[in-house]
């Protein structure tokens, strides 16, 4: 998949763009069903999947103090899309210039001009142009002006609600991962770099990584059974993660901490990508190191029940 920034200045010239637009954070089902449509639509038209997303979120330029954490950084977007089937992602930097910008403007300019759609892909609530004035009536009405069809699709629907990257925070901030990945369609997953910690997990006989997490979202605090993927292996390792601020040991601030299961080595530096599968149990606090040594051992047996292995 080609990753672009796109400047509307620089028009490009692929065959027969077909181009999803939104957010996309978490490439939920929701946008996965939006990429899917234009995929089909490119492909009868023999021409190019496009999906046009924007960075920052415009909620941080728009309003900063109220704007959502991510779920994912701008380069796991791209490999989750690009997995999907997506043939270019155009990122187009958002600004409060291009929030200036009328519905008739964008559209013009950035869907017609820059990327040249031969047909515009989005979600029923889609808004666009400025002070969000525009809708997919106006874009219908807009592309039928400028030659390109639009595809305005519904809603995907989970426990009779629309999937959506706000409920797939609600659910990893109550520490259900299961439900994030039934909104998701895939585990709710973390990356970071492995760096050195307190040591306390080797003195408690369960050695762990601690993570340098480069996503802003995390579950809510609690112990995991997780899939982890060391220097971007393609075979994940089953392992338990504690997320939160390590109460038994007064901590202040939120660390990740995984124990591969099975594991034996140094991590530190590498890559490791943690997909959380189910919460084992929530933080708490325990009375002293053997409590706390015993919960641990129990937790490693939940761990392997749950993910299946020896």
């Amino acid at each position: 998949m080609e990753f672009v920034r796109l400047d509307p200045d620089h028009p490009l010239r692929w065959p027969a763009p077909v181009v999803a637009v939104g957010n996309l954070d978490g490439v939920h089902r929701g946008h996965q069903a939006l990429v899917a449509a234009a995929l089909r639509e490119a492909r009868t038209l023999r021409g190019t999947a496009v999906v046009l997303t924007f960075d920052p979120h415009p909620a941080r330029v728009l309003a900063p103090d109220r704007a959502p954490s991510a779920l994912m950084t701008l380069e796991q977007k791209a490999e989750v899309l690009a997995a999907l089937g997506v043939d270019r992602l155009a990122v187009l930097a958002f600004s409060a210039a291009l929030a200036r910008l009328t519905a008739d403007q964008f559209v013009r300019d950035v869907l017609g001009t820059a990327l040249g759609a031969r047909v515009v892909a989005v979600g029923a609530d889609f808004r666009f142009g400025h002070g969000r004035h525009g809708d997919a009536p106006l874009l219908e009405e807009l592309g039928a002006r400028l030659g390109f069809g639009v595809l305005c699709l519904p809603p995907v629907m989970v426990g009779g609600t629309p999937v959506s990257s706000t409920r797939v925070r609600e659910a990893l901030e109550q520490g259900d991962a299961v439900a994030a990945a039934e909104l998701l369609g895939r585990p709710h997953f973390v990356d970071g770099t492995v760096v050195k910690g307190e040591g306390r997990g080797r003195t408690l006989g369960f050695p762990t990584a601690n993570l340098d997490p480069v996503n802003e979202t995390l579950p809510g605090n609690g112990v995991y059974a997780a899939w982890a993927h060391v220097d971007h292996e393609a075979t994940p390792r089953p392992a338990a993660v504690n997320v939160g601020r390590r109460p038994t040991f007064n901590g202040q601030d939120t660390t990740v901490e995984a124990h591969l299961l099975g594991w034996s080595g140094d991590l530190y530096g590498r890559a490791l990508r943690l997909a959380f599968v189910e919460r084992l149990r929530p933080e708490r606090r325990f009375e002293g190191v053997e409590a706390l040594r015993a919960q641990i051992a129990d937790d490693l047996v939940q761990a392997r029940t749950l993910l299946r292995v020896s």
